[in-house]
């Protein structure tokens, strides 16, 4: 009897042991195929995030489970991200700062911190341009301008109010000492239709990406005078940066990758790891340079810290923007 007790105390403890190392060993996770969210249609940069994250960890072999996109499209990514906080570990999602604006301005209860940060991947960097002929030769000359009649001159902008392509602008306007809810924007379905504007004569300014407007620059058929990079941009090194026109912003629009909550240590761990050996290929080099973006990479820890600061920075333009109270 003994005897009995005893093997069977031993084939206990052997699938105790069994059960703990599945639960906390990294070699057990990811167990099975994942997950990468496009919050959005088809097309589009959360879209082609998503798309080149699969296509370079697959291609390079860093990561040896099939890896599905799947495009939840609604609500500025709010339909998406709920489905990415219902699920486990193998399904992540691309995110960028309409995470943290959708809720400061009261259109999404999600908050970043609902989910585990992973990674920051990549930057577009924020340009406002103006007509091939316009009077405005600098930032400045056209900062003044607008300080002495902000509501004289309007500004291009899309699709909305609240977003990245806006709030720069916002921010360049605080620091240059103008309210900026005086600013005049007139608003446009996106970037094309925005371009369309200014070149047409419809506005005397836009604020948009830069990849908006980068080849009509080097075209000559409009001029760029700022761009929100912390440098000057490789192609076009004579457009200089807001702080270069004696204005303190340097203003990223990110995007980033970010699991559900409750993610263990170890399936952290996974990610950065493969991510950060992902930002080293020549191949997710090649997708920077194709699309106009520039590394912006940030493990899981800074991440986390990113977004507190980003999340800081966006409360304080949402409401210098006179969007909210």
């Amino acid at each position: 009897m003994k005897k009995l007790v005893s093997v069977a105390l031993i084939s206990l403890l052997f699938i105790m042991a069994g059960c703990s190392g599945s639960a906390s060993g990294n070699d057990e996770y990811p167990s099975g195929n994942l997950e990468i969210v496009a919050p959005a249609s088809p097309g589009g940069g959360w879209d082609l995030t998503a798309r080149s994250l699969e296509k370079v960890l697959t291609d390079e072999g860093l990561v040896e489970q099939n890896i599905n996109v799947v495009n939840k499209p609604g609500g500025g990514g709010e339909v998406g991200w709920k489905y990415l906080k219902q699920k486990d570990a193998h399904t992540l999602s691309v995110n960028s700062s309409l995470l943290l604006t959708n809720n400061l301005l009261g259109q999404s209860e999600l908050t970043y911190e609902d989910f585990t940060p992973i990674a920051t991947l990549a930057t577009e960097w924020q340009a406002l341009a103006v007509p091939a002929d316009s009077e405005y030769e600098t930032a400045s000359e056209f900062m003044e301008a607008t300080k002495n009649n902000p509501t004289d001159i309007k500004v291009g902008v899309g699709p909305g109010l609240g977003n990245d392509d806006h709030l720069s602008l916002v921010q360049a306007a605080s620091e240059y000492g103008i309210n900026p809810s005086d600013l005049n924007f007139l608003v446009y379905e996106g970037g094309g239709d925005v371009v369309t504007a200014l070149l047409g004569g419809h506005v005397d300014a836009v604020t948009t990406s830069l990849s908006e407007v980068k080849d009509q620059h080097q075209a000559g058929k409009l001029r760029i005078l700022a761009v929100s990079s912390d440098k000057p941009v490789e192609g076009i090194e004579d457009v200089p940066t807001w702080k270069q026109e004696g204005i303190d912003m340097v203003f990223p629009h990110w995007r980033g990758i970010m699991g559900p909550p409750d993610m263990t240590e170890e399936q952290i761990a996974y990610w950065d790891e493969k991510l950060g050996n992902m930002v080293e290929t020549e191949q997710w080099q090649t997708v920077l340079d194709n699309n106009d973006w520039e590394g912006f990479y940030k493990n899981s820890e800074e991440t986390e810290q990113f977004m507190k600061e980003q999340h800081d920075l966006y409360e304080t333009l949402v409401k210098d923007s006179g969007l909210v109270e």
